[in-house]
């Protein structure tokens, strides 16, 4: 059989040495194939391996339903702030600040760490989200200065996090809201804030001011997620650009409630959405009403979670229920994103959305002790 089969190869003028070569090549080709198919996905895993051990490390500190019926059980502040103290990661700052001030400080080093372990081809909007205590902290001197704070009722509201806290620091002694635009020159915030001194000093008002970092932040968190050239990329542009949509469907909402026309709130608007590009965004303001512009959204993931609450805002006439309704509702999509890649993108997201929602739910419940008149039952309606 084998003299018959080198008969035939040889009838082909093919030498044995040649058909040798081939065969080694045609080996080595085939070996090459089947070592990319198989370490291709592994590649893809492994940046996320460290990441995801220390993000599950985290997520179990995070308080489970047990830890958190005790706490919402508190008789008053003082009982739940002995009882964070019991948490070294909230010890470490109850001992030099209030329990709000000590959220937001957890909270903001949650987007910072976040930002130095996540690996490098999601690392651009993991950056972005942690300027976040940056912009927060802008927004708060701004705040302090309209309402003529003191230096040291200023530097109360701070955050002690963030790349620019000690320029943000500094700031405290400025004398007008003009003062502060102007110190920020040369800082990507300056031009921002710059942009909208004019609407401020015809309005009298910080709120366009606020509304520019805010357009500005979302801007360039969906733009450093804008490239979903792989499953986590795409997940988590899903996540970033939900995010975006939810800012802009709450600014549509109140600014119908507010009897504004869309070029009032054009400006702020962050035009190239997720599910609801400009032109929808145009559309859904010139409705005629509140309840048109949701009906509006048929077709989109956010329809059915307004509408639900139309009847709710119809009894109270407050757009706080929209604005709710929104939050719970990103919520539960990182929830269902973050089950998609378990080895991958997955858990960061999972976590991230879950200090949101304790953080969140710890801010209210505090509030909510620190004045007479909330029963257990009305606090938990409260909560995301």
């Amino acid at each position: 059989m084998a003299d018959e089969l080198t008969a035939l190869i040889e009838s082909f003028g093919i030498p044995g040495e040649a058909l040798l070569a081939i065969i080694f090549v045609a080996i080595v080709v085939l070996g090459a194939v089947v070592v990319i198919i198989i370490t291709r996905p592994l590649l893809e895993i492994y940046p996320y391996l460290i990441t995801n051990s220390k993000v599950r490390a985290r997520k179990g500190k995070l308080f489970d339903e047990k830890q958190f019926t005790e706490i919402l059980e508190a008789d008053d502040i003082n009982d739940i702030i002995n009882y964070l103290r019991g948490f070294p990661e909230y010890l470490e700052h109850l001992e030099n600040y209030s329990v709000e001030k000590s959220l937001d400080i957890k909270l903001a080093q949650t987007y910072v760490l976040l930002s130095k372990i996540v690996p490098d081809d999601i690392g651009k909007a993991f950056a972005v989200l942690a300027k976040k205590p940056d912009i927060d902290n802008i927004k708060s001197l701004l705040a302090a200065k309209e309402a003529n704070l003191t230096k040291d009722e200023t530097l109360n509201l701070l955050i002690p996090v963030g790349k620019s806290y000690d320029l943000l620091e500094q700031l405290v002694d400025a004398n007008t809201v003009e003062d502060i635009v102007a110190r920020l020159d040369g800082t990507e915030y300056g031009p921002v804030l710059e942009g909208s001194l004019s609407q401020y000093e015809e309005k009298e008002m910080i709120l366009p001011l606020e509304f520019a970092l805010d357009k500005y932040y979302m801007e360039r968190l969906l733009l450093a997620s804008h490239v979903p050239d792989d499953e986590n990329k795409n997940i988590l542009h899903s996540y970033v650009g939900s995010k975006v949509d939810i800012t802009n469907l709450k600014l549509l909402v109140r600014g119908k409630a507010d009897g504004l026309d869309y070029e009032d709130i054009s400006p702020y608007l962050v035009k190239n959405g997720y599910q609801i590009k400009e032109w929808k965004l145009k559309d859904l303001m010139e409705a005629e009403s509140i309840t048109t512009l949701i009906n509006g959204l048929e077709g989109t993931d956010y329809y059915s979670t307004l509408n639900e609450s139309i009847a709710i805002f119809n009894e109270s006439g407050s757009v706080s229920v929209f604005e709710n309704a929104l939050d719970e509702y990103l919520i539960d999509y990182a929830n269902d994103l973050s089950l998609k890649k378990p080895l991958g993108i997955g858990p960061i997201i999972g976590y991230l959305n879950e200090k949101e929602k304790e953080i969140k739910n710890l801010k209210i419940v505090v509030r909510a002790k620190r004045e007479d008149g909330f029963s257990m039952s009305k606090i938990q309606e409260m909560l995301v």
